[in-house]
């Protein structure tokens, strides 16, 4: 990128950025600046390579530099800026790596008059308990998340320049204005790093100071290790950021005062609430943050193995959805069983604690919900944020268009490319004031619209479970009757639970009606395994020579059951054993020995019914003999990937002949080689191609499958012990 780069000051960061740039060859010379004083540490970075040369002149140090790194700490950045000022060229970029964006902005102005426009202010969040020089390493910005914070007049080709840099020494580059920069990490890394200063100050001046440090555990370690930074740097941070800090210092007391008074009054329900919310919202963050920007997860699959024994697999994704929307909504306590612990739900149950509801659990699956009423919700705090999940954000949409207060539903990146008009279209048609992305994505602004929606006649223009549900949520909120009329069976999981609730559904043929003069009263929810989840396992026994499988307990929805009929029509050997019903759900085990599969055009009616399922169906045709044929399914290419895109290209790596059509796919039957295939980030991909491994004649490798836990966390392990050999690397 360059021909020569100069980093002020070389110490921990700066010697970092030396030692990445030198690794990814991103400038032929790399020189440093120090004062005299420096001297030794300079010396130090050249004899260890980290710089070619250093200088103890700003002048000769930037001459002919492309880049100019400031990597001082924010109190010297001043000095620097007004040393550099007579030697600042505009064919030079700029940029800095201070924690306080804001003192950084305004020291330039002081200097400057106006801040350059090929400065641009950026900071890595990234470091470590030691200092120096010595400390620099080559990968210490891999993976984490790099801010950039442009002004409205920077040079644009500067700003690309110092995202590309940045992104090429492995960062994760974002842009945001430099106050609410300022305001989150004064929340999430100034704040701490006071708290845990504090706490050790407030222990250390005790008496029995050395008894308590002897036995402080690994909580009190871990809390405090970010006391062990340079007090002098974070002085300096405190300071230039104050005006962040101390309403944030402010905030703190208050808690720390109402956990007080809780105590005083052995008020351990509210205590509760308030430690189970903090419990799931930072494994919320991990999920968001650390799992998504430092974790990536390889399926290595060895060819053959069959599928023998009994297992019970997670619980239905889309029951336990609901069974949070619905309970939170409901007049009293609701008891769940069987609730999904994996990422999507999770999201949901987030975003109704956030909005007001408590909620205990999940332990062991079993949560205990504390309805609030149907119009209890409180306004969020924050955004809401739904991770991968499409149904949360579908459905929450039609049920917060009714709210008094205003929402925002965001996503990670695969859910802010999914369409969202579907749902924003027909809401926007009962009054809601609902807005999307210039492409109709997340996020989803949405207005607090209470009493102005209007009950529609709604006749979706294809089959979706989440759009009818939506917009029946929404006409709890309505006035006048919403219909909505589908063009194909799809899940009725909605109605049947607001049946549960006591809540009045008509449902007269491919038609279902709501309207607002209803209330919900709690009940108990036995969450019943996911068919969807099943599926693999149903495939799987279904292909393998030898196979013989029982699944426990697994929801037998008339909805849902497409790919029990269409594996049957390929030949499938599938028992339904043992059928009950628990909670207005039809329940059954599933008995699934070998059977030889014979390819079959897929009856287009029975899309619907199977339509999370095809990634799988399309192993099952690949080991099928003859030609299986899919047609109706476009709604396949706007899920969690194009899944017909995505597929073909996997088979095809893997010698299947399977062609993609605009709304399906041709598959010819035969053998499955091996190959590196990649999921796209989606969770059943990654699952399909592993379960193709048993009829593999050589080792399949799934690149990109850390999204598996946004629905079935215990595959890997469960599978496994089924017999398929089967190995989850992470890196």
């Amino acid at each position: 990128m360059f021909d020569r780069l100069c980093i002020i000051g070389v110490g921990l960061i700066g010697g970092s950025i030396a030692r990445a740039a030198r690794l990814q060859g991103l400038s032929k010379s790399i020189v440093g600046y120090g004062r005299p004083q420096d001297r030794q540490n300079l010396e130090t970075a050249k004899r260890l390579g980290v710089i070619d040369d250093y200088y103890l002149q700003i002048g000769p140090a930037v001459l002919g530099a492309d880049c100019v790194v400031i990597a001082t700490p924010v109190a010297s950045i001043e000095s620097i800026f007004a040393l550099l000022k007579p030697h600042w060229s505009e064919r030079t970029i700029y940029t800095d790596v201070g924690s306080t964006k804001g003192s950084v902005v305004a020291t330039a102005e002081r200097v400057f008059g106006v801040v350059p426009d090929n400065f641009v202010p950026a900071h890595p969040i990234a470091g470590a308990e030691q200092s120096g020089v010595e400390a620099a390493v080559d990968d210490l910005f891999v993976h984490k998340r790099l801010i950039i914070t442009p002004l409205s007049h920077t040079r644009t080709d500067a700003l690309h320049q110092v995202q590309d840099f940045w992104e090429r020494c492995g960062s994760v580059v974002s842009k945001m204005d430099v106050q609410r920069h300022d305001a989150i990490l004064a929340a999430t890394s100034h704040l701490p790093h006071i708290l845990a200063f504090a706490l050790v100050d407030m222990l250390g001046h005790q008496d029995e100071q050395s008894e308590i440090f002897n036995y402080a555990a690994g909580g009190f370690r871990d809390f405090t290790r970010i006391a062990s930074s340079d007090p002098t740097m974070w002085r300096d941070i405190c300071f230039a950021n104050k005006n962040e800090i101390i309403p944030l210092l402010q905030q703190t007391r208050e808690q720390l005062g109402k956990i007080q008074r809780l105590l005083e009054q052995d008020d351990s329900q509210q205590l509760f609430a308030i430690f189970a919310y903090a419990n799931t919202a930072r494994q919320r963050f991990l999920n968001q943050f650390e799992g998504n920007m430092t974790k990536s997860i390889t399926f290595q699959v060895q060819p053959g193995g069959l599928l023998q024994g009994e297992a019970r697999v997670p619980g239905d994704k889309s029951m336990s959805h609901r069974s949070i929307m619905l309970g939170s909504l409901a007049e009293g306590v609701t008891h769940v069983k069987g609730f999904l612990v994996a990422e999507d739900a999770l999201a949901t149950l987030q975003a109704f604690r956030d909005m007001g509801v408590e909620i205990e659990g999940p332990v062991d699956g079993c949560l205990t919900i504390h309805g609030v009423g149907k119009h209890g919700l409180k306004a969020p705090q924050n955004e809401l944020y739904l991770g991968n999940s499409g149904t949360s954000m579908r459905l929450l949409s039609g049920l917060l268009a009714g709210q008094s207060f205003n929402s925002v539903l965001t996503g990670d990146k695969s859910l802010s490319g999914r369409p969202m008009k579907r749902v924003t279209e027909p809401l926007a048609a009962m009054g809601a004031d609902i807005k999307a992305s210039e492409k109709g994505t997340a996020p989803l602004y949405i207005t607090g619209n209470a009493g102005q929606l209007q009950g529609i006649d709604y006749v979706m223009p294809m089959a979706s479970a989440q759009v009818k549900s939506c917009l029946l949520l929404a006409g709890m909120y309505a006035d006048g009757a919403t219909s909505v009329t589908e063009p194909a069976p799809t899940r009725d999981h909605t109605e049947r639970m607001l049946s549960g609730f006591s809540y009045p559904v008509k449902k007269q043929g491919s038609n279902v009606t709501i309207t607002a003069e209803g209330q919900l009263t709690a009940a108990d929810i036995d969450v019943p395994s996911d068919i969807s989840s099943a599926a693999f396992f149903l495939v799987g026994a279904s292909i393998a020579p030898g196979s013989d499988l029982l699944l426990k307990h697994v929801g037998i929805n008339p909805t849902r059951t497409g790919v029990i009929d269409i594996l049957r029509l390929m030949g499938a050997n599938i028992e339904v054993l043992n059928e009950h019903i628990v909670g207005g759900e039809p329940v059954a085990d599933l008995h699934v020995v070998y059977s030889p599969l014979t390819g079959i055009d897929i009856p287009e009616e029975l899309v619907p019914l199977a339509i999370d399922e095809f990634p799988v169906l399309f192993v099952a045709a690949a080991c099928a003999k003859g030609q299986t044929r899919l047609s109706g399914a476009e709604e396949l290419r706007v899920k969690e990937s194009d899944r017909i895109q995505v597929m073909a290209d996997g088979l095809q790596i893997l010698g299947v002949d399977a062609q993609p059509t605009e709304d399906g796919m041709v598959i010819q039957g035969g053998p499955i080689g091996g190959g590196v295939v990649t999921s796209h980030g989606d969770h059943r991909i990654a699952m399909a191609f592993s379960i193709a491994g048993l009829r593999a004649t050589a080792p399949i490798t799934v690149l990109d499958c850390a999204n598996v836990n946004t629905s079935f966390p215990e595959f890997k392990d469960l599978v496994k012990r089924l017999g398929l050999a089967l190995v989850c690397e992470e890196s």
